[in-house]
């Protein structure tokens, strides 16, 4: 058993359907061309710094434009309470209006596949959300058989989730192992992160400060992962980068943060699972490829004096 720590990386690949809730997508435009042209960006640093990441996908953006969207839409759809929630819904309203480069990234998606070390994993089809009053198990895995008909059709097998909105639900986990995921993300052990749900002042404000403050670290001994029969292995997740801000006081807080928990995972053979979504780095998206260098950076320093390595979500399933 190797006693040498790892860096796990782990990226929420959503483009629009991760957020078409929250925002106008009007005003994102130029947002998530940005996002486009950072990930190659992205690629290219985790090639230099020989970094091993999981992509966790929507798998809408498989598609190439929305005649394969409709095309692709699974038999049972979700039917949440709240039927703003739904991208079908969404879809069929604006298709007229929106960008294909706004939601559809095949062709990133293959560059993804092309690049060493790179694993693609779901982040279920249409963003789904596992936790919201009115999705079912048989939405769900209909959904998820979608993602894992489309992610076939490029020959990718998935072997990865992780859950929109963090939106962890363990009853989903059977299905998901037999439907071939041997992997899902689960949400620190704070209790500000139990209720990914709440948002509440108290949760963001503590959330939010974690990032730049505070002594505990987030690191974890991979005994502490157990395989159990019939479920995917359950990889808590450590730390999410946020984006850059031009607050230097606060960006350099939270470049300090994540370093000092790498070095102490680094030092004491423990497994550190940053993840981020991609379209952070849409705004400022210079400023965030040099924050990201500076921690790689840091991660080849601990990999030079720990033996710290990089892992996949898969890759580490295997060291358990």
């Amino acid at each position: 058993m190797n006693n040498k720590g790892f860096l796990v990386i782990s990226l929420d690949f959503e483009l629009l359907w991760g957020v078409f809730d929250k925002v106008d997508h009007k005003d994102k435009k130029l947002y998530f061309e940005n996002t486009r042209k950072v990930i190659p960006k992205i690629l290219n640093l985790f090639s230099e710094y020989n970094i091993h990441c999981t992509w966790a996908t929507v798998g809408m953006s498989f598609n190439r434009n929305f005649e394969e969207w409709e095309a692709n839409k699974p038999t049972t759809l979700p039917e949440y309470i709240n039927s703003s929630l739904s991208a079908y819904q969404y879809g069929d309203l604006l298709k007229t209006e929106l960008s294909d480069l706004s939601c559809f990234a095949k062709d990133l998606i293959s560059q993804i596949k092309n690049t060493p070390n790179q694993e693609i994993g779901t982040h279920t089809y249409s963003h789904y959300y596992c936790l919201e009053d009115g999705q079912t198990l048989a939405s769900f895995k209909a959904d998820l058989e979608k993602s894992i008909s489309v992610a076939r059709a490029m020959d990718i097998e998935l072997k990865s989730l992780v859950f929109p909105r963090n939106q962890f639900n363990e009853s989903y986990l059977k299905v998901c192992y037999e439907l071939g995921i041997e992997n899902v993300r689960s949400n620190p052990t704070d209790w500000y992160w139990k209720d990914t749900q709440s948002t509440s002042l108290k949760n963001k404000l503590f959330r939010t400060g974690d990032a730049y403050f505070g002594s505990n670290n987030k690191s974890y001994k991979i005994k502490e992962l157990n395989k159990i029969d019939g479920k995917p292995l359950s990889q808590k997740a450590s730390r999410l980068l946020r984006p850059y801000s031009t607050n230097f006081f606060l960006n350099s807080l939270k470049l300090k943060r994540i370093t000092s928990e790498m070095t102490y995972a680094a030092k004491n053979g423990e497994i550190y699972h940053l993840w981020w979504h991609p379209h952070n780095f849409g705004n400022n998206p210079n400023e965030n490829l040099s924050d990201l260098r500076k921690l790689l950076e840091h991660y080849k320093k601990c990999g030079i004096k720990y033996g710290f390595g990089s892992l996949t979500m898969s890759e580490l399933n295997s060291f358990v």
